[in-house]
């Protein structure tokens, strides 16, 4: 046999650097792709303890019960800086979560802007707060409905969970104390509902 014909079967047996170059980057590709797996199943994990939280918050406060209502501290839209929910401690505050590209939100924008001008001497107050949004948008959309009432901005919506909120307009009401108080609202509220629900939170 040649030397051409052994150097053949060297390269046959052995693979050579190309071989193992393509046997190294199936491996790396590999250990990425088991990788990016097992992060996406921590991710989807975590995220079902949150969104279970905040199924839990639901059902405690229609069983009667007031849980300490999550803490946030969020960008306001202003753009005076941020605010935390617990700086609010000693009023009832309507937390209203929307977003600027929700219909239901903007036919309920003025109800909320008309309650607000009605019960901001009385102890209360309104804090929208913009979810899964840009910035711009939200602060347009502001402007256009003419609210004045304190909001911040959540862009990725990390908020929602914690809360349950799984659609546009969700209202929970807070209680002096910072307790989850009367059963929350799931869509636009009502002059009415409105009313109502801020005196039974007024009396907690």
């Amino acid at each position: 046999m040649g030397s051409r014909s052994l150097k053949h079967v060297a390269l046959v047996k052995g693979g050579g650097p190309a071989t193992e170059t393509r046997a190294w980057w199936r491996w790396a590709v590999q250990a990425l792709a088991v990788a990016f797996v097992v992060v996406l199943l921590v991710l989807l994990a975590l995220r079902l303890v949150t969104e279970g939280r905040g199924n839990g918050l639901a059902r405690a406060v229609a069983a009667g019960q007031a849980p300490a209502a999550p803490d946030f501290r969020l960008p306001r839209l202003d753009g005076h800086g941020s605010l935390d929910l617990s700086s609010l401690r000693g009023k009832v505050v309507l937390l209203n979560f929307w977003a600027s590209w929700c219909v239901p939100c903007k036919e309920e924008a003025p109800r909320l802007e008309a309650a607000w001008l009605r019960w901001r001497d009385r102890g209360v107050v309104f804090l929208g707060l913009d979810a899964q949004d840009f910035r711009s948008d939200a602060r347009t959309f502001l402007r256009r409905h003419g609210i004045t009432y304190p909001n911040v901005h959540d862009g990725p919506g990390s908020t929602l969970p914690r809360y349950g909120v799984s659609g546009f307009p969700e209202t929970w009401f807070v209680s002096r104390s910072g307790k989850l108080v009367v059963e929350h609202a799931n869509g636009p509220l009502t002059s009415r509902q409105i009313d109502r629900d801020l005196r039974r939170a007024l009396r907690k």
